[in-house]
């Protein structure tokens, strides 16, 4: 481990100029994430196949991995740390319902450097993702993990009735801990292809408060901007009906999914690449494939956005080509053709305490239907509402944007447009009450304490030449006043 030249958690960098995280070498962090998934991943592949069991989703696997080696380890020149595996066997179940082999995973991760990305938000996490353009491997808090772990049997649950999700595809959840550090993994399915130029990404919410790119973000090479940059820059993305309505269909499935988990601050991430402005033009610098073209022996299912969509399997193979490179085909209000790279992003965050009174707070000073934060089931109606008429929309649809053409869309837009503003504000001015009423009883109790300690030495400190008498024993003059 080395010392840092700044404070913080994420983007901070030693005095060889290279990026740490948690005091930890970017290079060393890389290294015990091959290393130790190497070791837990091919150590899993002796264990025999069978259902995943409630108890399996609680499982938690550990192994050290000492510099000089061990009888189980191979030796390495990072510091000496600890691998922490969460609940093995399940993930291995998600893996394979992805068509995930175990040599093409440890072949995907541990064969070539891993490739740091830049921090795309401000969440202070690192981003590695693997050379074969599959995999992001993502830093995640310690209350992010612990929510992700009481996910996973609804998540299982979600995955056997519908792979077919743009919610994100969790491979792995691991924990190195070094020099007294614990930090948190989560490996996840990658969104944007590296081999294809993404002209535009955003990251949407469907709230408005807040909601512009920053102008240092506006200074990146690729910026990433947000809900009211896309009204000023777009009239929407067009699609044609079928792909416009399987589209909505699966945002709206993934959507209730989120609700019911109490999940909520979570975003659309959409890239668009513009076809007509440059035909042959390749990805970022120093990417693989730089020829334009995805990797050929691509492995992992439902993994493009095109086949996110679709419901028949041999369907989705179809449409996922060299020219669409799984992107989904649209068209701007310009007619520009247009490829659309999306995912939903961010998930781990839950209606907690914290979050109420964050929305409780906002809505006092702001709008309360424009802040991010948002109880689940209002943000999911907001989210989806803002997606249906604002970004998508049908090529040739007479009555775009309105309930009736959309009949799945129905209950929302009812809800949304018969929603009571005055209830929204009586329900946050409760949560605020209770928040007052807990913090001036907590000031009470504390004033009581204090006067309590500020009365007992009155009592303990008297004169040590004064013997004090047993209270038991009275005098005769004590006795007659």
């Amino acid at each position: 481990m080395s010392t840092t030249t700044e404070n913080g958690v994420g983007g901070s960098r030693n005095t060889s100029g290279e990026k740490t995280y948690k005091k930890t070498t970017s290079s060393a962090l890389k290294g015990a994430i091959q290393l130790g998934i190497g070791y837990t991943v091919g150590n899993l592949t002796s264990k025999p196949d069978r259902d995943v069991l409630m108890q399996d989703f609680y499982v938690v696997e550990s192994v050290f991995l000492p510099s000089e080696g061990s009888n189980l380890t191979p030796a390495h020149h990072y510091p000496d740390f600890r691998f922490k595996t969460y609940a093995p066997l399940a993930f291995r179940y998600f893996r394979e319902l992805f068509g995930i082999k175990p040599d093409d995973y440890l072949y995907s991760i541990c064969n070539e450097p891993l490739i740091e990305l830049s921090n795309p938000g401000a969440s202070g996490s690192l981003f590695y993702l693997t050379s074969d353009d599959e995999f992001i491997i993502k830093t995640v808090q310690h209350k992010e993990a612990e929510f992700l772990q009481k996910l996973l049997p609804g998540y299982y649950m979600n995955l056997n009735q519908n792979p077919r999700t743009l919610l994100p595809k969790f491979y792995g959840l691991y924990c190195i801990q070094s020099g007294g550090v614990n930090i948190r993994l989560v490996v996840m399915n990658n969104v944007l292809p590296r081999s294809v130029k993404m002209h535009y990404k955003y990251d949407l919410k469907g709230s408005t408060y807040k909601r512009r790119a920053s102008r240092k973000e506006r200074e990146k090479a690729c910026p990433v901007y947000k809900d009211l940059d896309f009204q000023d820059m777009h009239e929407g993305l067009y699609f044609d009906a079928d792909t416009y309505n399987a589209l909505m269909k699966t945002l709206q499935r993934d959507c209730r999914v989120l609700e019911s988990f109490k999940i909520m601050d979570y975003s659309l991430l959409l890239a668009v690449h513009v076809l007509d402005q440059s035909p042959k033009e390749g990805g970022e610098p120093g990417q693989a494939g730089g020829d334009g073209k995805r990797p050929v022996a691509q492995r992992v299912l439902y993994s493009t956005a095109m086949e996110s969509i679709q419901g028949d399997g041999k369907a989705a193979e179809a449409h996922t080509t060299d020219d669409t490179m799984g992107g989904i085909p649209a068209k701007s209000h310009k007619e520009e053709k247009l490829l659309i790279f999306l995912g939903i992003i961010d998930i781990l965050q839950s209606y907690r305490f914290i979050k109420k009174l964050e929305h409780s707070w906002k809505a006092l000073v702001y709008d309360g239907d424009s802040v991010s934060v948002h109880r689940p089931g209002f943000y999911a109606n907001r989210f989806l509402k803002f997606m249906s008429t604002s970004v998508f929309r049908k090529t040739q649809s007479k009555s775009a944007g309105s309930c009736s053409s959309v009949p799945y869309e129905r209950d929302t837009c009812i809800y949304v447009r018969t929603f009571n503003w005055h209830t929204l504000c009586r329900m946050d001015l409760i949560y605020f009450v209770i928040t007052v009423l807990f913090l001036a009883r907590k000031l009470i109790l504390t004033k009581k304490m204090l006067k309590k300690e500020s009365v007992r030495p009155s009592v303990e400190f008297r004169n040590p030449n004064v013997a004090l008498e047993p209270k038991h024993l009275s005098t005769p003059e004590t006795e007659t006043g």
